[in-house]
This record gives structure tokens, C-alpha cells and sequence, in this order.
């Protein structure tokens, strides 16, 4: 699907559009979800969409298609993960979430949001991991509002542009985007560790 495409399927299908191409985005949409939030983003400016029910239709369609992939880790386990590890060029993504866990643990769900590709890993990570859904939720959805609400907000702001400047995001964002929202988000992370520690340590 290009572009075009997708700009002609959310001016006939509206909202529904827009969920269901960050829904298919599991399975390996061509468009980056980054584009995708940032072209809702775009159409509420030009006032083919209003802003709040986009918004709502694409946050659902971004923590729905991330829902799938940790529901398919749970059921399925081992067998997913080895069916899509034999996918060329997937075993390395594999590898740096399960680096990710290991370092940060649950949190690693909230920093996947910010490196494209990895996003869609980590949930099955979690479900393989037996991960209860509730605190699934609680790490993947929080920081998937804050996700989607950047990106879409980024769409609206530049309007027309949003093509382009997606692309540039995802291609580039590691450098100039990803890296330093992940390294805050770390920041948090270790301090409310920090203070946990801090205060176990008080009570005994």
C-alpha cells in the first residue's frame, strides 16, 4: 500500500481507515506506523477529520495491533518466536529486546514504543514471558498514549509535510529523536529504582 493509497482509503473510510492500517501494522504494514499516526495528524489540520475522534481511533489501532502480537506470545510461545526469528534480518531485533528485558524488565515495554521495528517485538517478548495482560497494559498502553499523542500532534503541526518528515523520523529518529525520549524514560526508570531501594532500605 503506498501513500496515496492510504490517503484515499482514510478520505473514503474516514476514522475506521486509520484503525485498521496501525492494526494491520503487526503484521508489516509498508507504511511506518510513525507516517501513519502522523497522516491522521495531518488530515485534522486541513479539517477532513476531527481532531479528538482520530486521535482516539488511531491510539486504539496502535495498542490493538500490539495487543495481537502479545496475545499471539502467549498462546502460541516458543512457536511464534521461532517462526518469526526465520524471518531474514529478524533474529537481531529479537536479540536486542530480549537485551532490553533483561536491563530494564517491564519498563523495556514502555521504551520499545521509540525504536521502530522493536515496538512490534516486545510484545510478543512479553506474552512468551507470561507477562499478566494487566501490567502489560499498564507499561505498553501509558506509553503508547504518550507515542501516538507525539506523533500525531507532530502530523497536525506540519500538515501536508507529513509524508516526508515521517520518513525522515523513522529512518533518522534514533539519532535525533528516539534516542534522547528513550534515555529520559531511562532516567525515570532508574531513579524510581533508585528511591524504591531507598526507601526498603529506610525500613529496615
Amino acid at each position: 500500500m503506498s501513500y496515496d493509497n492510504l490517503v484515499s482509503l482514510i478520505q473514503q473510510y474516514g476514522y475506521v481507515a486509520l484503525f485498521v492500517a496501525l492494526w494491520l501494522g503487526i503484521v508489516g504494514m509498508p507504511i511506518p506506523d510513525e507516517v501513519v499516526v502522523m497522516i491522521g495528524g495531518a488530515m485534522t489540520a486541513n479539517g477532513m477529520l476531527h481532531p479528538i475522534p482520530a486521535f482516539i481511533l488511531t491510539y486504539l489501532g496502535v495498542v490493538s495491533g500490539l495487543s495481537v502480537g502479545y496475545v499471539l506470545g502467549r498462546i502460541f510461545g516458543l512457536y511464534i518466536l521461532d517462526r518469526l526469528r526465520r524471518k531474514k534480518g529478524m533474529d537481531k531485533y529479537f536479540n536486542f529486546s530480549e537485551k532490553l528485558m533483561q536491563k530494564y524488565g517491564n519498563f523495556a515495554l514502555s521504551i520499545s514504543y521509540f525504536f521502530p521495528i522493536i515496538r512490534h517485538v516486545m510484545p510478543y517478548m512479553a506474552g512468551l514471558n507470561q507477562m499478566s495482560f494487566r501490567r502489560y497494559a499498564i507499561y505498553s498502553y501509558t506509553a503508547g498514549f504518550v507515542w501516538t499523542l507525539l506523533f500525531f500532534t507532530i502530523g497536525h503541526l506540519v500538515g501536508d509535510h507529513a509524508q516526508r518528515i515521517g520518513m525522515l523520523i523513522y529512518s533518522y529518529g534514533l539519532q535525533f529523536l528516539w534516542l534522547p525520549l528513550a534515555l529520559i524514560l531511562i532516567k525515570v526508570f532508574l531513579r524510581r529504582k533508585r528511591n524504591e531501594t531507598d526507601r526498603a532500605s529506610g525500613r529496615r
